[in-house]
């Protein structure tokens, strides 16, 4: 059973920075998107933003087999993450891939699939969520990673032995230049296939100090991960971020969850709750953490909620804590409020 139980998606860190030195600005992504300026700097996204972002720059790039391989040889490996640095410090390319299958669960919206048979060595690229796939080139840069990962790590240059679109790439030829073996488009799921035996090459990246760090940090972080946040905390964690400019509805935020408005409203039936309960909550909680701060003015609260004049928040707010705000923040100046 795949997980959904959380949408928080970490942007690698060095992912802008390669952007730049291929000469594409980080805000012309963000436009393109569709989303505010705020995301360059925000690392935690939501499915639908990570999606946004990786079409942005996939049109914006062009080709979609030039923007794979600019990417993947671009990256630099300081940039890696802590999960990915786990893998290029391994002992050798087998256990980096191990690795990268097991830690992949704390990036989602995709997961590997890897299994060895014969000479051959098949890692197979799937989506958390049936109901959307992402971009074509983000799968694209994800099967070149995992064979950047070997060529970086055992200082080779490995080819593959060939690799599975379910898409168009776009310049087929340039892809297989990079990849170093046949493209398949039009293919049952999205693969890249290795030598077995290139999977016994050490890693001249090994460092066994890094690891003993690394390691026992990442596992935990993935016991908490599987252990599952509610699809409503991840609701309410969107709707926090979304309230202001006006009216938020179901579709907007399964939107961004990759999913349909029903699935969406079905998964918080499960969890006893519904979007306009979830959303009520989310106003409330906000309320008090803005009205904690003296230096914004009721109206700019209201305007923050998402209220479209501040008569609404007023009733609102007597519904909830039987009082004005402007009583409330009296009656609570000084006082720690948590959101």
């Amino acid at each position: 059973m795949k997980s959904h139980a959380s949408d928080r998606i970490k942007m690698p860190p060095g992912f802008w920075e390669g952007l730049r030195q291929l000469g594409i600005a980080a805000h012309d992504v963000a436009r393109k998107a569709r989303l505010p300026l705020a995301i360059i700097s925000e690392p935690v996204v939501t499915t639908g933003d990570y999606f946004a972002i990786w079409q942005a720059y996939s049109d914006l790039v062009g080709d979609i087999a030039e923007g794979i391989v600019k990417l993947a040889t671009v990256f630099e490996t300081a940039k890696f993450p802590p999960t990915v640095l786990a893998t290029y410090h391994a002992p050798d390319y087998r256990d980096a891939l191990n690795r990268m299958v097991r830690y992949k669960q704390l990036c989602p919206p995709e997961s590997l699939r890897m299994t060895e048979e014969g000479d051959d060595c098949t890692i197979e690229l799937e989506w958390r969520s049936a109901e959307r796939s992402g971009p074509p080139l983000l799968v694209g840069i994800t099967l070149a990673f995992l064979l950047e990962l070997g060529r970086r790590g055992t200082g080779q240059p490995l080819k593959a032995r060939l690799v599975e679109f379910t898409h168009p790439m776009g310049d087929v030829q340039a892809l297989e230049a990079y990849f170093g073996c046949r493209i398949r488009i039009g293919a049952q799921g999205n693969r890249l296939t290795l030598d077995r035996k290139d999977l016994d090459r050490p890693f001249v990246s090994y460092n066994e100090e890094l690891l003993e760090i690394l390691t026992p940090v990442l596992d935990r972080s993935l016991n908490e991960r599987q252990r599952g946040r509610s699809v409503s905390d991840t609701v309410k964690w969107i709707m926090k971020r979304s309230l202001t400019g006006g009216r938020l509805d179901v579709q907007a935020v399964a939107m961004k969850l990759g999913m349909s408005d029903r699935t969406l409203q079905r998964r918080l039936a499960d969890e006893n709750t519904s979007f306009k309960q979830l959303l009520t909550q989310a106003r409330h909680e906000q309320a008090r953490h803005y009205l904690a701060d003296p230096s914004l003015e009721i109206k700019e609260v209201a305007y923050l909620l998402g209220y479209e004049d501040q008569n609404s928040f007023y009733r609102a707010f007597r519904l909830w804590e039987g009082d004005t705000p402007s009583n409330w923040r009296t009656a609570h100046s000084g006082t720690s409020i948590s959101e």
